[in-house]
């Protein structure tokens, strides 16, 4: 039996990069009450269609749209018990030039629309009387971040406070939320970036693995299984976790 044959799951930007990993993990372990959402029609319905599960086109930036992937997910299946905040914007802006404008967006798509999601999943699991589990996607940079992430750094720990202050209400009613912080990732997201906004050529990523100290950017596959657990039962009681997935450790200085 798979880990997940009784979840039915959202997966917040599931149509690429991490939350796609994530989405097809799920399926893997049994999952098949699955809700994909992201931006784009066209590869979401392709996604959808290559897993067997629905896509739902949602703007995170928008708090209803947020919440309504939950209730669209009822909808269909008659609750929801899992949830994936995966969907996020890192454009680069510092503390010189971040625009308000810029700012705003950064934060509505990266910690206020996770947020209605996840009230949105609470609000049905308590009144309906069964477990949850939110896992939510944060990163490194919300311990500090580069000077180009001012907005997306605030944005994920905004995000990594969200996790824990829910995880702490929500205890008595037996739903569970947990975030990880990942590292620098391989994803066609990350190459987009690089391109774009760092001027990288076709071998960046061979020479950021070939400097990196165990020689591979983090892997959505890996993050991937990690999810899958944390939103199974196989996690027992835990709740309240923010998880380093890197291979850097914060506070540690060079020798």
């Amino acid at each position: 039996m798979g880990l997940h044959e009784d979840t039915v799951a959202v997966v917040t930007g599931g149509s690429q990069g991490l939350g796609l990993a994530i989405a097809e993990e799920l399926r893997r372990e049994g999952c098949t009450r699955l809700l994909i959402a992201g931006r784009d029609r066209t590869k979401g319905e392709a996604a959808a269609r290559a897993l067997g599960a629905v896509f739902a086109r949602a703007d995170m930036g928008d708090p209803a749209q947020a919440a309504g992937l939950i209730d669209e997910a009822a909808r269909r299946w008659g609750r929801v018990t899992a949830l994936v905040n995966a969907a996020a914007v890192t454009d680069r802006a510092s503390i010189l030039d971040c625009s308000p404008a810029e700012w705003d967006r950064q934060m509505a798509i990266n910690a206020r629309g996770p947020f209605f999601a996840l009230q949105r999943l609470a609000q049905r699991a308590v009144e309906a009387g069964h477990p949850a589990a939110c896992v939510n996607i944060l990163s490194m940079a919300a311990h500090c971040g580069q000077s180009f992430l001012a907005p997306y750094s605030a944005s994920k720990a905004a995000l990594a406070n969200v996790t824990k202050n829910a995880a702490n209400a929500l205890a008595r009613h037996r739903i569970r939320v947990n975030g990880i912080n990942c590292g620098w990732m391989d994803t066609p997201g990350e190459d987009a970036i690089q391109r774009r906004w760092h001027g990288a050529d076709d071998d960046w990523l061979a020479r950021a693995e070939a400097a990196a100290p165990m020689g591979m950017l983090v892997k959505p596959v890996h993050v991937a299984g990690l999810v899958s657990y944390l939103l199974s039962d196989r996690s027992g009681v835990m709740t309240g976790a923010l998880i380093d997935f890197d291979q850097t450790v914060t506070g540690a200085s060079p020798e």
